[in-house]
């Protein structure tokens, strides 16, 4: 099987939503969040006939706004939380060594020591069992302790008379948002009929048992069912809503919690590594970004939300708050005007008996409170797998034929085959291509051995190997291949996800809009209409993002982020999935 053709194109939707409307699949995924698309993953590749819906796009809501980091965190053992953080660990080492080596890396960070006795005394501790949990599992191992001299020396930014020495240990990074659409299309490679724009509107039922759903393509407007044997709802955020559909009482609550992040310059922060602190909430993380190496991202804030949950807002507060915890570490502060880009996101948590987020659990759980439903929640980005192994093991008890052991800890993404040997290779293929080492080196971090396809389209159309003037670091080619194999079906598709224009240029992308509606057009059909639509949509978006990031709280922020219509007709209204802008 070559699964760099598992291209998810404009007519591979189409056919998928014929195939929607006309099959009985085993199982049905609602959601192609990380653990929708791992759980639609880990069913096609037991052999299940699988489909996987989703409201807006893919990775569109809380598994594109992530820290983008693969740990096994820190503060869980803060909590005493060992088997968390040991799975974490486990699951680290899978991701970054076997699974998706091309979209995921180690990265060294230091631990500041502000209090020089008790904190190498106190988080060494910590490190170090952290280091035993999760010896050998991905990144290099055993933490090491550095006098003040030497962590100057890496980073000489630091405030003076602030930091007294450091600890150095490693953790993964990842771009979270390109990572799940490689995980869905893998999927795909495996079978699986996915479509994104569908919207689960309600469940079919016959008596107390569900047996599909009914659907809303938010493209064209139409109605379709979907009948399932059994259905897995993996709507993070939207959990409870999905529980109060079938009626009682939940089994579990899920609550959100906003996590923001920003983008500062690299130059801003005179470190070679990442940062992490503690703050009084939570922890600060500054992580070199990791598709572009002259940006950081820093965050996070960590406060409940209750307002849209499909667009939350940063607020001037949650920016500010970023800022002022990372300028505690740093001779030089930042400022606003510092600040290329903003992200907020939701992280589902399971409620406990707090109020306060950062103790709720990141356990997750799955229940089937009837038959033929599945329902998987909680967690955090790095246990996806598991969560979405357990979830179809809970499904196959409905089928009546069973089904094998999951292989997904076995099953590595499209890119990942070959992706190392191609990376030693990269002269070579730079040399045949006309392209820079440098392009070589950044188009086999997003893509792996699917870089090939990339260079085909190259090499039949030669104008797609030039870079975008108003984004360089990508090429026409990568909008292009956005549409054609990766399922983008708009601008926000495109500029959020598939890149990061959206967040690491000044303009947000505005600039890049019109130039990337028209290279994309031909392939979605799109007349001057539909192109003069699609500009205007995502303008009015980054204009309501911008005016809600001056506004002083949630409240106000979020009214402002409402101010712009959803371009997916319907959305605003969507039930399950990940969702997003």
């Amino acid at each position: 099987m070559s699964f760099v053709s598992a291209a998810m194109s404009p007519s591979a939707r189409r056919q998928a939503l014929q195939d929607l409307s006309t099959t009985e699949f085993d199982v049905l995924v609602i959601g192609a969040g990380v653990v929708g698309a791992g759980a639609a993953l880990d069913a096609a590749s037991r052999g299940l006939k699988v489909a996987i819906v989703e409201a807006r796009d893919l990775a569109s809501g809380t598994s594109s706004r992530s820290s983008k980091l693969v740990h096994g965190g820190l503060r869980y053992l803060k909590q005493l939380n060992f088997h968390l953080v040991f799975e974490a660990l486990r699951e680290r080492s899978l991701i970054l060594d076997d699974l998706c080596p091309h979209l995921a890396k180690p990265v060294p960070f230091l631990y500041p020591l502000e209090k020089p006795v008790y904190d190498r005394a106190y988080v060494g501790l910590g490190i170090g069992v952290y280091d035993v949990l999760g010896a050998g599992k991905g990144v290099p191992a055993h933490h090491k302790h550095l006098s003040k001299k030497t962590a100057m020396k890496i980073f000489p930014g630091a405030k003076k008379g602030q930091i007294h020495g450091a600890i150095k240990f490693y953790e993964g990074q990842i771009d979270d948002a390109r990572h799940t659409m490689m995980i869905t299309r893998t999927a795909v490679a495996y079978g699986a009929v996915a479509a994104t724009s569908a919207r689960v509107t309600g469940f079919l039922r016959q008596g107390n048992r569900v047996t599909g759903a009914t659907v809303k393509d938010l493209e064209s407007g139409n109605d379709f069912e979907v009948r399932a044997k059994c259905v897995v709802n993996a709507a993070g955020v939207w959990t409870d809503e999905i529980q109060r559909m079938i009626g009682g009482k939940g089994s579990f609550r899920v609550t959100a919690s906003k996590g923001v992040h920003v983008l500062i310059p690299r130059d801003k922060i005179d470190c070679q590594f990442g940062l992490i602190t503690e703050t009084e909430k939570s922890l600060l993380f500054i992580i070199p970004c990791p598709w572009s190496d002259d940006l950081w991202v820093i965050g996070t804030t960590d406060t409940p939300w209750s307002l849209d949950l499909a667009h939350p807002a940063a607020s001037e507060m949650d920016i500010d708050y970023i800022l002022d915890h990372a300028n505690g570490l740093l001779e030089t502060p930042l400022t606003r005007a510092d600040v290329v880009g903003v992200y907020a996101g939701l992280r589902p948590l399971l409620a406990g008996e707090s109020d306060d987020t950062s103790k709720l659990s990141r356990e997750h759980a799955v229940v089937a409170p009837v038959p033929g439903l599945v329902i998987v929640a909680g967690g955090k980005y790095t246990t996806y797998r598991v969560m979405a192994e357990d979830a179809v093991d809970e499904a196959v008890k409905m089928l009546p034929g069973g089904a094998p052991k999951s292989v997904t800890d076995r099953t590595p993404l499209i890119g990942a085959d070959g992706y190392r040997a191609l990376l030693n290779n990269k002269d070579k293929i730079a040399a045949d291509s006309g392209l820079s080492v440098d392009r070589v080196e950044h188009l086999l971090g997003r893509y792996g051995s699917a870089i090939t396809e990339i260079l085909e389209m190259i090499q039949d159309r030669p104008e797609l190997g030039e870079e975008l003037p108003s984004a360089p670091k990508y090429l026409k080619a990568e909008i292009v291949y956005a549409v054609s194999h990766e399922a983008a079906l708009h601008l926000d598709d495109i500029l959020a996800r598939r890149t990061r224009i959206s967040i690491d240029t000044w303009h947000r992308g505005v600039d890049s809009a019109e130039e990337v509606a028209q290279l994309v057009a031909p392939l979605l059909d799109w007349d001057d209409a539909a192109v003069i639509d699609e500009v205007e949509h995502y303008r009015a978006r980054v204009d309501a993002e911008r005016d809600s990031q001056v506004q002083p709280d949630d409240r106000t922020a979020d009214a402002a982020r409402l101010g712009a219509p959803d371009v997916r007709v319907g959305a605003s209204a969507a039930v399950g999935g990940t969702t997003g802008a």
